[in-house]
């Protein structure tokens, strides 16, 4: 009977669209996955979205839409991009599922029957963006874990008592130090916990979009005990159905961002305990994935699309570039610059042109066959170096790749990369083609041979990183489907000789200048929105020497404008959460501001008349349909709206009454 292995992304938040950070968790979790099929493990690979909360009831309404749709939509587009990166999930849950629901309230009443919920009140600060109860004092106080302003919420709510779970949780880390992983995030944690746990309220009753409360519909289940439930539910928990329950769980690996580390380190590991299930075996964090050094949002403009990489250089540069540039565990930075750059070095001119230089030898010199190695005195000491250092390749690209060393395994496969290619140019093969002499044909098979077999090996260790190209090459080396080849079995010397080779193609075309334009002009296309000349422009056009149509509305003779001209401009109460001075201009400031479906960053000329942290928590209207626009390098995505006052000084437009944000103005 094989191993069973079960994995986890967290369920992805339905307030915006993915992003390339998104695909870098899911990304790493379909190689861990892959990886472990390759090694005869029973995989269970699953991934969803997390649906409910007051951030998403918002983003709805801010949008027009009832929340179902608008998660469904989200949703949709998350399974759309997974799979066209080919991603080989075997689950995705939603939490607005029956399923799901049925699976979370199960899980209550198991955590209140054991004693550990209760009815009370709260009344502190809550951000909705995190989903999560802070120690903060005063309205618009902020958020510790991100800064944005707070909001105070009173109601009645259910608690569970987290306080009682206090030493069970220091106990678990201490004896089993690889629950949480890396070690910094295990520290944190620990020093979360020993500073005291307070009792956590678990419902919400002040809105209705979420998983009702067993017996007490007026109540829903708090956020993240719902989110987190899925883990479970997916196999069947609280269901009729419980066989992938009982096969898989508890899980072998639940992969998270560092941002929600205390969700799954310590509430997680909590509700189980009070429902008396399984513990997950690890819980594995990693770093932000950093556009110009910033973490990637929607305020900053620097979303990056996985599609536009895709479109223009397939999925396996996306991927390679993720697991080995980037040290899994800290932050990492990506530009298409060094994009273009890792994939020429490393795929194009390091295994693509292995792979081109050693088949088409083959091809030309050996009828596409696999040539006989020598074991004479044809045979060298180079030849035996090449060899022993794939042996050792194996097990340093297994042992690393196996404790999430992504980018040290990478490494050591491509030394070998880049030791067959110095072997290949040292002993000259295209000059032994040449002769005809036994001895000369008897080095050139070794040559070719040892270049071919390491080939295979690095073509066989990097397939759960690049597959589909992975899979190319070991066609042309005519080996049949790579994915059933079982790597626990990987060793040297199992090229059988005189197989014939697949079609010779290149796999890694270079990329140049162009390429990386090409994705800029994507990214700013996507960001502006795509043309659409049957539609009315979402900003005022730039005036042509163009004729208008007949009977075309414009601009009357004494400047007035008509109200189909006025309804083009988009206004919006926004709520600004961050304000800072831009570095070296004297009038600019940098806010981020909620309209209620999204973040925006907008560059204002407004600093010699507000100080930044007056603005924090204020409501004033944004223009939210502006194309963005550059200032001091910052991109501004829309434009606030304030009067010029004597002396050019701006007064911000504002509101007496309290208007929700993301409202339109009209």
């Amino acid at each position: 009977m094989s191993r069973k292995f079960y994995l986890t992304t967290p369920i992805y938040y339905v307030n915006a669209r993915p992003h390339i950070g998104h695909a870098y968790t899911t990304i790493t979790c379909d190689a861990i996955a892959r990886r472990q099929r390759m090694l005869g493990a029973d995989t269970f690979f699953l991934t969803g979205t997390d649906e409910h909360g007051v951030h998403v009831e918002r983003a709805a309404v801010a949008a027009g839409k009832p929340p179902q749709q608008w998660a469904d939509e989200v949703s949709s587009a998350f399974r759309k991009l997974w799979d066209r990166l080919g991603l080989t999930y075997d689950d995705y849950i939603r939490t607005t599922s029956d399923r799901h629901k049925k699976g979370v309230q199960a899980l209550w009443r198991k955590i209140r029957d054991n004693g550990y919920i209760y009815k009370g009140s709260y009344t502190g600060q809550y951000c909705i963006y995190d989903e999560l109860y802070v120690d903060a004092v005063g309205p618009g106080a902020p958020c510790p874990e991100c800064g944005r302003p707070t909001e105070t919420v009173h109601e009645e709510n259910y608690f569970f008592k987290l306080s009682a779970f206090q030493d069970k949780l220091l106990r678990l880390y201490t004896e089993q130090p690889d629950f949480i992983r890396p070690d910094t995030r295990r520290n944190e944690v620990m020093s979360f916990v020993r500073s005291g746990l307070r009792d956590l309220s678990v419902s919400r009753s002040t809105f209705k979009w979420g998983v009702p409360v067993p017996d007490d519909p007026g109540h829903v289940v708090y956020v993240w005990l719902d989110a987190l439930s899925n883990y479970i539910t997916a196999l069947g928990y609280g269901s009729g159905d419980t066989s992938q329950y009982e096969k898989y769980w508890p899980a072998d690996l639940h992969m998270i961002g560092k941002e929600i580390v205390r969700f799954h380190c310590v509430y997680w590991p909590a509700f189980l305990m009070a429902a008396g299930l399984a513990l997950p075996k690890a819980i594995v964090a990693h770093g932000w994935l950093l556009f110009e050094e910033n973490k990637m949002s929607k305020s900053r403009g620097n979303i990056v699309r996985a599609e536009t990489i895709v479109e223009a250089m397939g999925s396996d540069a996306l991927r390679y570039f993720l697991l080995r540039e980037v040290v899994f565990g800290q932050d990492g930075s990506f530009s298409f610059d060094a994009l273009v750059q890792r994939y020429n070095a490393d795929l194009a001119n390091g295994l693509g042109n292995l792979a081109s230089r050693t088949l088409t030898m083959i091809s030309r010199y050996f009828r596409g066959e696999v040539p006989y190695p020598s074991q004479t005195a044809a045979r060298k000491a180079l030849d035996n170096e090449i060899a022993e250092g794939a042996r050792k390749t194996i097990a340093d690209f297994s042992a690393l790749f196996d404790q999430y060393q992504f980018s040290r395994a990478l490494e050591s496969a491509w030394s070998l990369v880049g030791a067959v290619n110095k072997y290949i140019v040292e002993t000259e093969p295209w000059t032994l083609g040449e002769q005809q002499d036994e001895m000369s044909r008897s080095r050139l098979g070794t040559i070719l041979y040892t270049s071919a077999e390491a080939l295979r090996i690095v073509t066989a260790l990097a397939h759960p990183v690049i597959p589909d190209s992975t899979a190319r090459i070991w066609a042309q080396l005519g080996l049949g489907e790579l994915k059933q080849f079982r790597l626990s079995d990987l060793n040297w010397g199992q090229l059988k000789l005189g197989t014939k080779l697949g079609t010779i193609e290149p796999v890694f075309p270079r990329a140049d200048k162009s390429t990386i334009a090409s994705m800029q002009k994507m990214e700013e296309q996507q960001r502006e929105g795509p043309a659409a000349p049957e539609q009315k422009p979402s900003a005022p056009a730039v005036e042509t020497a163009a004729a208008p149509p007949p009977n075309a509305a414009g601009p009357s003779l004494d400047g007035r404008i008509s109200i189909d001209d006025f309804a083009k401009v988009e206004m919006r109460v926004g709520q600004v959460k961050v304000a800072e001075k831009v570095k070296g201009a004297d009038k600019l400031l940098r806010l981020e501001v909620d309209i209620g479906s999204e973040v925006r960053q907008v560059v204002a000329g407004i600093a010699e008349s507000y100080a930044p942290e007056t603005l924090v928590g204020r409501k004033v209207v944004i223009v939210a349909n502006l194309a963005p626009r550059k200032l001091r390098g910052l991109e501004s995505n829309g434009m606030i709206v304030a009067a010029s006052a004597e002396g050019g000084k701006p007064v911000l437009c504002s509101f007496l009454e309290d208007v929700p944000v993301g409202t339109r103005l009209k």
